[in-house]
């Protein structure tokens, strides 16, 4: 009886430890998720970045591949024959395999013989005046395009990122905000219904002030409805479970007291600057493809070689002698020369092919401009939404200090009988409106910052300042 109870008091141990363990893993899984936690799992585990990533995998091993053009052509042959050595002078086009068959004779003879031939050859480009050389930049150039348009998808993915993050702590401040209203509400209503039981107000106020109670909770429930939609778009580009994903309270009132103005963009951020890299990248590509045009008609020095050894049932005296004769190598020989080649319709090949590719050039570098320009545009435009943002942020203080105080005042006149339902009603909508504009304000200022931030290139600068 006794051991039982041990084991009894042993299994409610271990499951009171499980719990417990339970309990901490849960508090460790949900934490507040800062921006710039979250914005490293965008950049290192996103699934949205995956197809970018194998395409540099596809361009790096095409590059590799491209490394081993200049090794030389080296083959071995070995074949052993059965047929005729029946032949006759004149000449022809071999259109396809013509066997080799040389022997002339006065009299035709159809006896059958065996012969082998066993050869190796080499064909080795000694010179091509830098056609691999460009084979390989333009290589090279190509897995900095896909590189660039790798580092460009997480540069938009980012900005999407921050959106959704600014846009998620704004409803859940509104979700605060609402329910503050409804208990304002509600403490209206429990001074109606003594008011209403006293006599002092009629009882249609309570209806009024239940009617309004409803409408912020249907309120409440859409932003709940919002909250998540962000949560799950969060969740979905940082590969993270929504479990997993709290609200960090402090973010923008943080962001907003230590962030006034951001340093002053510079050549060196411009110039990394994911969406002009990758522009540039196609420019430099087609530049070096052209340079490739350029050398790809030029001509040609190889050298080349040839060993081989031949046996024949046909003796050097024209003897056909036994079948078996034929099999192994009786005679052998080399052969060794330079060559050059060069197609002068090449000429004319390469001025077409040229031209093309200057077109794609000059296409290319009008793209670079246009987004430098953009980039430009963009710049101007959230200075000036900055500085409007910064201005209604400071002004909206005083809109809220005033609202608070008609609210505080209304609400004395009604609960002493003063004043009706509907002007407390009127002043609570001005204090939910200049309480809602606040966050509106903090959070259209915050976007600025980041929307410059991100047209600057200088997230990481204008994120260590909320770390």
């Amino acid at each position: 009886m006794t051991s039982f109870r041990k084991a009894n008091f042993l299994l409610l141990y271990i499951l009171g430890l499980s719990v417990i363990g339970l309990k901490v893993q849960a508090q460790a899984d949900t934490c507040a998720c800062g921006l710039s936690q979250l914005l490293d799992r965008v950049n290192t585990r996103s699934a949205f970045l995956t197809p970018d990533s194998a395409a540099v995998l596809i361009k790096l091993a095409q590059q590799n591949a491209t490394r081993y053009n200049r090794l030389p052509e080296f083959k071995l042959n070995a074949q052993a024959d059965l047929g005729t050595n029946n032949n006759l002078p004149g000449g022809y086009f071999s259109y396809g395999i013509v066997p080799g068959n040389s022997r002339v004779r006065n009299e035709g003879n159809s006896s059958t013989i065996l012969t082998d031939l066993a050869i190796a050859s080499v064909n080795w480009t000694i010179y091509d005046f830098g056609e691999n050389n460009a084979r390989q930049q333009v290589a090279a150039s190509d897995v900095q395009v896909e590189q660039s348009k790798f580092n460009q998808s997480k540069y938009q993915l980012q900005a999407l990122a921050i959106d959704n993050y600014l846009q998620w702590q704004r409803t859940e401040e509104l979700l605060s905000i609402q329910l503050l209203h409804i208990q304002r509400n509600k403490e209206i209503q429990q001074s109606v219904l003594v008011l209403a039981k006293s006599g002092i107000k009629a009882g249609v106020d309570t209806s009024i002030a239940e009617a309004e109670i409803s409408r912020l909770r249907l309120n409440y429930v859409e932003l709940k409805g919002q909250r998540e939609q962000y949560k799950l778009m969060l969740s979905a580009i940082a590969d993270l479970p929504i479990q997993q994903l709290q609200a960090d309270t402090n973010f923008i009132n943080h962001l907003i007291a230590h962030n006034q103005t951001l340093p002053r963009i510079t050549d060196s951020a411009m110039a990394d600057h994911p969406l002009l890299n990758y522009y540039h990248s196609l420019y430099q590509n087609s530049l070096d493809k052209e340079r490739l045009v350029k050398k790809s008609y030029l001509p040609i020095v190889s050298l080349q070689g040839a060993v081989w050894g031949r046996g024949s049932s046909v003796s050097s005296r024209d003897e056909f002698r036994s079948l078996s004769k034929g099999i192994g190598l009786e005679r052998g020989n080399y052969l060794v020369g330079f060559g050059i080649t060069y197609d002068l319709f090449d000429l004319k090949r390469k001025q077409v092919q040229l031209k093309t590719q200057e077109a794609a050039t000059d296409y290319a570098q009008k793209q670079l401009q246009r987004q430098q320009m953009l980039l430009n545009l963009s710049e101007s435009k959230v200075d000036a939404q900055l500085v409007t943002a910064l201005e209604r942020l400071q002004e909206i203080p005083h809109q809220l200090s005033a609202a608070q105080a008609a609210y505080r005042q209304q609400l004395s006149l009604y609960k002493n009988g003063l004043t009706t339902i509907l002007e407390l009603n009127t002043a609570l909508g001005v204090l939910y409106r200049a309480e809602t504009d606040f966050i509106k304000a903090k959070y259209m200022y915050c976007q600025s910052l980041f929307e410059k931030a991100i047209t600057g290139n200088q997230v990481p600068a204008l994120l260590q300042f909320t770390n």
